[in-house]
C-alpha cells in the first residue's frame, strides 16, 4: 500500500472513527490506571501485563477472548492457535511446578491464550498487509477488549466504593414497595430451595460471560469466510453497556438489599472475593431484614456505607447483559433461542433472589439495554426519524425512572396500585417501541420459489 493510498484510507469516516475510538479507549485505560494507583492498587493495564507471566485471575476469560479473536482465522489456524496455547500453558505450569512457585492468586492456566492473542497481533503488524492485516488486528482488538473490560470493571467497582461514601438504598427500597418488594419474595424462594437451588442459580449467574461468548461466536461464525465483521453483534453491545453502566453507578450509588438490609450469611462469599478481610456487614446495614421482613415505609435518606462494597446496582448490568444475550439470540437456531430465554429468566431470578438488586434496578436495566441497542442499530443503519424517536424515548424513560426513584419514592410506596403499573407500563412502552421499530430493519429471507407443476403429456 502506497503512502498516498494509506493517507486516503485514514481520511475515510469509518477509519477516523476507529482511530478516535482507539484513542478514547487508551485514554480511558490510562485514567483508570492513575485512579487505581491513588488507592494503592494496580490498574487494568498493570494487571493485564502481569498476566503475561504470572498466574491469571481468570484463565477461562483469556481462552474465551482467544476464541473471539479466532473468528478471523481459518480452521487450520484455529487448531494451531489452540494447540500453541495449550502447549504454552503446559510448559508454564511445568516451570512453576519445577520451581515450586505457588499459584495462590490466580488460575494455573490462561497465559498461553494471552500469548497466542498477542502473537497474532505481532503477526498482523509484521506479516500481513492490506485488508488481511486490518481484519486480524480487529480480531486481536476484540479479544483484548474483552480482557480489558473485566479489568476495568474491577477498578470501576473500587472507585464507586471509594468515592461514594453515601448510598441511596433507602430511596430505591421505598420505591420498590410499588412493585411488591420482589427481591424479598425471590430471596425467600431461593432460601426455601436450599443449597441445590442456590448453587444452580449461582452457576447461571456466574457463567453469564460464557453464554455471551457462545452467542457472539455464532454471530461471528462467518467472519473468516467473508473476511469482514457483521455491522452489529453482541460484543459491541456488551462493551457499550460496560462502559456506560458504571457512569450511572457514580450518579446513583446503590449497594443492594443483601448489603443494605441483611447480614449476608452465605451470600457474603461474593464480598469476600472483593475484600477477603470482611466477614459481615457490621454496622453498615440498616437492620437484618432481608429476605424475611420488607423494610418499613419511612421517609428515606442518604445512608453512609463502607468503602468496600461496590455501588453497582442501578441499573442492573447483569440484567442488561442478559437482555442483550436474549435479543441477539433471536436470530439463531431454536436451541440458541431457548438458551437465551433460559439465561434471561434465570439471571433475573438470581439477581433478585441473591439480594443483589431491587426490582427497580431490573426495570432500569431493561430500559438501559434497549436504548443502547437501538442507538447502535440506528448508527449502523443510518439515523432516521424512527431510530431517533426510539433512542430519545428510551433515554427519557430511563431518566424519568431515576428521577422518580430519587424524588418520589414515598409517594410510590403509598400508592403501589398506581405507581407499580406505571413503572411496568413505562418499561413496556420501550419494549414495544423497540420491537415495532427494529423488526422491520431485520433482513428477511424470501421463501424459496416452488417450481411450477408441468402439464402431464397427453
Amino acid at each position: 500500500m502506497s503512502r498516498r493510498t494509506a493517507f486516503s484510507a485514514w481520511r475515510r469516516p469509518r477509519a477516523r472513527l476507529w482511530a478516535v475510538a482507539g484513542v478514547v479507549v487508551l485514554g480511558f485505560l490510562i485514567a483508570l490506571e492513575i485512579a487505581a494507583r491513588r488507592y494503592g492498587l494496580p490498574g487494568p493495564i498493570t494487571n493485564q501485563v502481569r498476566e503475561v507471566i504470572f498466574a491469571p485471575k481468570s484463565g477461562g476469560l483469556l481462552y474465551a477472548s482467544m476464541a473471539l479473536m479466532s473468528v478471523v482465522l481459518t480452521w487450520r489456524q484455529r487448531f494451531i492457535a489452540v494447540a500453541a496455547a495449550i502447549g504454552i500453558d503446559v510448559a508454564v505450569f511445568a516451570v512453576r511446578w519445577a520451581t515450586d512457585s505457588p499459584v495462590t492468586d490466580g488460575h494455573p492456566f490462561g497465559n498461553g491464550a494471552l500469548w497466542v492473542t498477542l502473537g497474532c497481533g505481532v503477526i498482523a503488524v509484521t506479516r500481513r498487509t492490506g485488508r488481511e492485516r486490518v481484519l486480524l488486528l480487529k480480531g486481536v482488538g476484540l479479544g483484548l477488549l474483552l480482557m480489558a473490560g473485566r479489568k476495568t470493571g474491577d477498578i470501576w467497582l473500587l472507585i464507586t466504593a471509594k468515592t461514594r461514601p453515601a448510598v441511596l438504598d433507602q430511596y430505591v427500597a421505598t420505591a420498590d414497595h410499588a412493585l411488591g418488594d420482589p427481591s424479598w419474595l425471590a430471596g425467600r424462594i431461593v432460601t426455601a430451595t436450599g443449597p441445590l437451588g442456590f448453587n444452580f442459580l449461582d452457576f447461571v449467574y456466574g457463567q453469564l460471560p460464557v453464554a455471551a461468548v457462545v452467542v457472539a461466536l455464532y454471530q461471528l461464525r462467518g467472519v473468516a469466510r467473508e473476511r469482514r465483521f457483521p455491522r452489529h453483534h453482541l460484543v459491541r453491545t456488551f462493551l457499550v453497556i460496560g462502559l456506560l453502566g458504571p457512569a450511572i453507578y457514580m450518579i446513583f450509588p446503590v449497594v443492594g438489599p443483601l448489603f443494605a438490609y441483611g447480614t449476608g450469611t452465605e451470600h457474603w462469599a461474593a464480598v469476600r472475593l472483593w475484600a477477603p478481610d470482611i466477614t459481615s456487614s457490621g454496622p453498615w446495614a440498616v437492620a437484618d431484614l432481608w429476605p424475611q421482613t420488607p423494610p418499613p415505609i419511612n421517609t428515606p435518606h442518604h445512608m453512609a456505607f463502607d468503602e468496600i462494597t461496590p455501588r453497582n446496582c442501578m441499573p442492573s448490568l447483569h440484567t442488561a447483559w442478559a437482555v442483550a444475550i436474549f435479543i441477539h439470540s433471536r436470530t439463531g437456531p431454536r436451541i440458541l433461542r431457548l438458551a437465551g430465554t433460559f439465561w434471561l429468566i434465570a439471571t433475573l431470578f438470581a439477581t433478585l433472589g441473591f439480594g443483589y438488586h431491587y426490582g427497580a434496578d431490573i426495570i432500569a436495566g431493561v430500559v438501559f439495554t434497549l436504548t443502547i441497542e437501538a442507538a447502535l442499530r440506528s448508527f449502523d443503519r443510518g439515523w432516521d426519524r424512527s431510530g431517533i424517536q426510539l433512542v430519545v424515548h428510551g433515554a427519557t424513560v430511563f431518566a424519568a425512572l431515576l428521577v422518580s426513584y430519587r424524588c418520589l419514592p414515598l409517594e410510590m410506596a403509598r400508592h403501589p396500585w398506581v405507581a407499580g403499573p406505571l413503572l411496568v407500563l413505562a418499561m413496556t412502552s420501550v419494549i414495544y417501541g423497540y420491537v415495532r421499530t427494529i423488526t422491520p430493519w431485520e433482513p428477511r429471507t424470501a421463501p424459496a420459489r416452488q417450481p411450477e407443476p408441468q402439464p402431464e403429456p397427453i
